[in-house]
């Protein structure tokens, strides 16, 4: 979705996955967009409201998917971005006129909506990355995208089902660039870094592979589960399992590490973390800190480990959330009872 006076600036929302052999791609010609993180955010209260407004939103979408009907907008308060990832992306040429397709269109996303009426138009992600022919939405109306310019959905496409008129789905960018043959496989990753200021250019999304300087080791795969980047995972803390083999979701637009009540109420007891009020994240003291051990995630086999540092909110950020130079904010939050959503967990950016 892009305004219809604007041509340049997205927010990122989505992680990708795809299943089968790691592609690690030479990096030229340039398949790679740069992410400048930006916080807005003035307390943990925030940041916990904007993670489980977005997915409500999730599902929402959900239910209208499995129901066969579109997500509608719908009157409900819109939770301001508290994290926003932006990327720099041309649409529109000079020397042609956008080709009008007299579709309405209409999304909901995890952090807004909009309405408005589908173009066709060229895409300009890098000088290598061009798509020709993407279907694009200008809206006529939007909530939740203040401070930028549009969206670039690389959500799994099943999810566009509904939202154009006349069409059954509709091809994301990815998608475009694979049939194109921009890129060798239809996959797109996403590398962060972790952040101790409140404005920083600190990640990228790779088209067509993965970008071998940001990682080390082997990358795992797994199979997509439901109908947004899902997967099923195992989580223990101090060798006690807290999520045995269940399904969620990986989600770059929500900011903590968010699990069912009963997850959520074993891993804060293990680890003694107490509720700020003021901030709305739950501390614990800096002996309980150095006590802590890894929390580890066993996804399709594989373990990965969530350190003591990674656990925690970066401290340099604490007094932007409320709280003091001192605390220590645990990065977990409660995702409600089972069956409150569809997903069992959601694995956030988390710093």
């Amino acid at each position: 979705m892009f305004s219809s006076t604007s041509l340049l600036t997205v927010v990122t929302l989505v992680l990708g996955f795809a299943s089968g052999t790691v592609i690690v791609v030479d990096r030229s010609p340039i398949l790679s967009l740069p992410l400048k993180r930006i916080n807005n955010f003035t307390s943990g209260h925030d940041i916990l409201a904007h993670d489980l407004a977005r997915i409500n939103k999730f599902n929402n979408r959900a239910k209208a998917h499995g129901s066969d009907k579109p997500a509608k907008r719908q009157a409900e308060p819109v939770i301001n971005e508290v994290v926003s990832y932006i990327a720099s992306v041309g649409v529109g040429a000079n020397d042609k006129q956008s080709t009008d397709t007299g579709e309405l269109v209409e999304v909901s996303y995890g952090s807004g909506d909009f309405v408005g009426l589908e173009f066709i138009d060229r895409v300009t992600l890098t000088p290598s990355l061009v798509i020709q022919q993407q279907s694009i939405g200008i809206a006529i109306e939007s909530d939740g995208f203040e401070g930028v310019d549009g969206i670039l959905g690389i959500g799994p496409v099943a999810l566009t089902e509904g939202t154009v008129d006349g069409s059954v789905t509709v091809p994301t960018v990815t998608d475009n660039l694979f049939a194109l043959g921009s890129i060798t496989e239809n996959l797109v990753s996403i590398s962060f870094e972790p952040t101790t200021t409140e404005e920083i250019t600190n990640g990228e999304l790779f088209f067509g592979g993965t970008d071998s300087s940001k990682f080390t080791g082997n990358i795992t795969f797994v199979p997509k589960v439901g109908d947004f980047w899902g997967i099923s995972q195992s989580v223990s803390y101090g060798g006690t399992t807290i999520i045995d083999n269940l399904s969620g979701i990986v989600d770059t637009g929500t900011t903590l590490l968010l699990m069912t009540t009963a997850s959520f109420d074993a891993y804060i007891a293990a680890t003694g973390g107490v509720l700020n009020e003021n901030v709305g994240l739950f501390s614990i003291t800096a002996a309980q800190f150095a006590a802590l051990k890894p929390l580890e995630f066993n996804i399709g086999g594989t373990t990965f480990s969530l350190t003591a540092n990674a656990q925690i909110f970066p401290r340099s950020l604490n007094v932007d959330i409320g709280g003091t130079a001192n605390d220590i904010f645990l990065i977990a939050g409660d995702l409600g009872p089972p069956g409150t959503t569809p997903f069992d967990f959601v694995n956030g950016y988390v710093n």
